[in-house]
């Protein structure tokens, strides 16, 4: 009996390697410490009522926003191991398979995990206060969305410590991916980590699509919106149209893994370039869909803090719109190199170079806007004017590698290595730093210290730009991507040796992060009104943080920037019109139902991925009574009467 109960753990845990073995230890200490604090303080009735039944849309982008700094957390060590592993030639830091599982992890963690939740939770925390909203058009599904994110997140994530890390890489390309290129459990965690995630992703695009086009202040038509509305318009519209692919392709896969079928293998009449195919049919619109909110994030803070309102609003929506309609044109400049033929490269090439055209207006927009205003430069504002520099170069080399005949050169190089991170951190990382900044005393009612947030700014640019600069010089030197080690002859070890040390530069800069927040919460200092930026947008007309109604009268729009068009009335001493009467505010209901739901979908996939029947049976069916208690569930809404929201109001404007 011993014998066996040895022989599973020896199967269910990873074992063998220093590392993992660490990790293992601190994540059960970290679990330990956290149920002792919960338990201890008599909290476990608080979390559960507070934050996980919640269908507060505040409260679930920020609980998308924690989720995410702690996937940053998880990637950005990964991304530290890797450099330290290619800082000297035949270094045997990690072995070449951990090696794999680290670069797979890193990519999909941060690309999904990371970056993904983070933009959810500025969706979640903005877009119904910037149209003037109670909340969004599903509450229960958007609570929903973030819990299948989060389990989805999880079971990704456990196969580090449980029955291995998946490590065909973060696209997971056959024949690798398949039965015969890994054998073992990690693919299977791949797929079902991002399966489930993904229609969690899924449900939040189809939501902010409704909320967006149907939940608008009365007279906030589509041209009064907020440019960063517009961006996440164009993000959702992207993914309802990307992420389908995603979810059929990945299914293919593990049809192929599980039931022994052959979309993808040669010796069975599949074809793998077929899934190379549909990968990229999502993953280069994925790439537009989390930096098109960046784009939107920069146009609020430029305008804010440049004390104009933003330069060619008309241009700026069509190039955000043209960006989410042709980024589905563009996939197979992935593989100029696969042999389709001149024309069938020459028209990726031309649509690679066309969605050149809108991004560039959207810089020269920003410019202008930024000319002859009343510049200041508090934190958002710096990482809004690094990323421009940041992300022209990042332009301009991706038109290089549009150039079908020299991707020849750069196609798997750390060439496109540098020039995808320059895109993927100085446009979507710098963006959604800054958007945290700008946001979060909305979110908490206290700003961030300013003092340490520009010692964060300035690590993380200065690393940034050591550390990915000489990867562009790899790269024409001949360095590969995927590659554990390399010879002493190359001649790439003093770049390498610089570029990990720009990776360290940026850890620093994460820590400092953490130092500020840290700081913040124990100094904490209370924003003295709901505008504390002299903002622009509806968001900044409401007591910071806003109440669980967001808005006690919904607001009357008659222009664009229309609470600064309100403040500029008032400063003119124009007589405003008598409010409206308060009246009681229809909200809905928490529920636990998402929840529980999305732990049987977590039950579900691990049951596939061990192939345990036995388990996935009951997750299933786990899933389905979720559903049919929701259907039959009429106990949905409650009002809040007046009285409640005069004494809520008086009490966070009474503050001011």
């Amino acid at each position: 009996m011993l014998d066996k109960i040895k022989e599973f753990a020896s199967e269910f845990f990873v074992t063998g390697d220093p590392l993992i073995l660490g990790a293992q230890v601190s994540i059960a200490l970290s679990v330990v410490a956290i149920v002792f604090v919960l338990t201890f303080f008599k909290k476990w009735r608080w979390l559960w009522t507070e934050w996980l039944t919640s269908v507060d849309h505040k409260k679930i982008g920020i609980m998308y926003i924690i989720a995410s700094i702690l996937m940053l957390f998880r990637g950005g060590v990964d991304a530290l191991l890797m450099r330290l592993q290619l800082a000297a030639p035949q270094l045997e830091f990690l072995e070449a398979e951990h090696y794999n599982q680290i670069f797979t992890t890193h990519g999909v963690i941060m690309i999904l995990f990371m970056a993904m939740p983070l933009m959810f939770g500025l969706f979640n925390i903005v877009v119904p206060l910037m149209i003037g909203a109670r909340d969004v058009a599903f509450p229960f599904l958007n609570s929903l969305s973030f819990w299948m994110f989060f389990f989805g997140a999880m079971l990704f994530n456990v196969s580090f410590i449980i029955g291995g890390s998946p490590d065909a890489g973060w696209l997971a390309y056959p024949p690798l991916s398949e039965l015969s290129g890994s054998p073992g459990l990690g693919q299977d965690f791949y797929i079902w980590g991002i399966q489930i995630s993904g229609i969690g992703s899924l449900a939040t695009g189809i939501n902010f699509i409704v909320t967006i086009l149907k939940m608008r202040a009365p007279g906030m038509t589509l041209m009064k919106m907020p440019m960063f509305v517009w961006s996440v318009l164009s993000s959702c519209i992207t993914i309802i149209f990307a992420f389908p692919i995603l979810t059929v392709t990945l299914f293919l896969l593990f049809i192929d893994r599980y039931l022994g079928a052959h979309f993808f293998t040669l010796d069975g009449g599949g074809n793998p370039m077929m899934y190379i195919n549909l990968i990229w049919m999502w993953g280069h619109p994925e790439v537009y869909i989390v930096i098109l909110p960046a784009f939107g994030i920069f146009s609020e803070i430029v305008s804010a803090f440049s004390k104009k309102k933003l330069f060619g609003y008309k241009s700026m929506v069509f190039a955000l719109m043209s960006i989410s309609f042709f980024s589905f044109f563009t996939w197979a400049h992935h593989f100029f190199t696969m042999g389709s033929g001149a024309n069938v490269n020459a028209f990726f090439a031309l649509t690679t170079m066309l969605i050149a055209i809108p991004t560039g207006v959207k810089v020269f927009n920003w410019l202008f806007t930024m000319y002859r205003g009343r510049l200041s430069f508090p934190t958002p504002m710096m990482w809004t004017v690094a990323f421009i520099p940041c992300f022209v170069i990042g332009g301009m080399t991706g038109v290089l590698l549009s150039v079908a005949p020299a991707d020849f050169q750069f196609h798997n190089s750390y060439f496109l290595i540098a020039h995808f991170h320059q895109v993927l951190i100085g446009g979507v990382v710098f963006g959604y730093f800054a958007g945290l900044y700008y946001w979060w005393p909305k979110m908490f009612g206290f700003k961030l210290h300013e003092g340490l947030g520009k010692w964060a700014f300035w690590f993380w640019n200065i690393g940034f730009y050591v550390c990915f600069m000489p990867q562009y010089a790899l790269g024409l030197m001949g360095m590969t991507r995927r590659v554990n080690t390399y010879d002493f002859d190359m001649g790439w070890q003093p770049l390498n040796v610089v570029s990990t040390v720009g990776g360290f530069l940026m850890g620093i800069a994460f820590l400092f992060q953490i130092w500020q927040i840290a700081h913040s919460i124990k100094f904490f200092k209370k924003v003295d009104n709901g505008d504390n930026w002299d903002g622009r947008t509806l968001e900044w007309s409401i007591p910071s943080p806003a109440p669980l109604y967001n808005f006690a009268r919904i607001p009357q729009v008659q222009s664009q920037d229309d609470w600064w068009e309100t403040k500029q009335r008032r400063a003119a001493g124009e007589p405003e019109p008598a409010p409206a009467p308060l009246e009681p505010i229809h909200m809905p209901k928490n529920s636990g139902i998402p929840f529980i739901m999305s732990v049987c979908w977590f039950v579900l996939g691990f049951g596939l991925v061990w192939d345990w029947l036995w388990m996935a049976i009951p997750g299933f069916l786990g899933v389905v009574a979720c559903l049919l208690a929701r259907s039959f569930t009429y106990d949905t809404d409650y009002y809040i009467p007046v009285d409640e929201v005069e004494r809520t109001e008086a009490a966070l404007r009474g503050s001011k």
